[in-house]
């Protein structure tokens, strides 16, 4: 498993734990609230946000536009 997976995954984990933890010590007493008032609901929300945020750190390609990369080569 390479550091990007990993990264990801400990991100998910960590997220799903929060929403989890978010749900149990705060949660939402009316149940009207979309997110807090499952613990389903809150651990999927946090886990998806916990992979975005730890896919945002990840150091992989670097996105290059095409006409920044021919304007810096020489004429054939």
């Amino acid at each position: 498993m390479n550091r990007t997976w990993l990264l990801l995954l400990i991100g998910v984990l960590l997220g799903a734990l929060a929403g989890w933890l978010y749900w149990s010590q705060v949660g939402c007493a009316s149940g009207t609230c979309a997110i807090t008032s499952s613990p389903i609901n809150s651990t999927l929300y946090g886990a998806f946000m916990g992979g975005l945020l730890a896919n945002s750190f990840r150091s992989g390609d670097k996105v290059t536009r095409s006409s920044d990369n021919n304007a810096n080569q020489p004429p054939r």
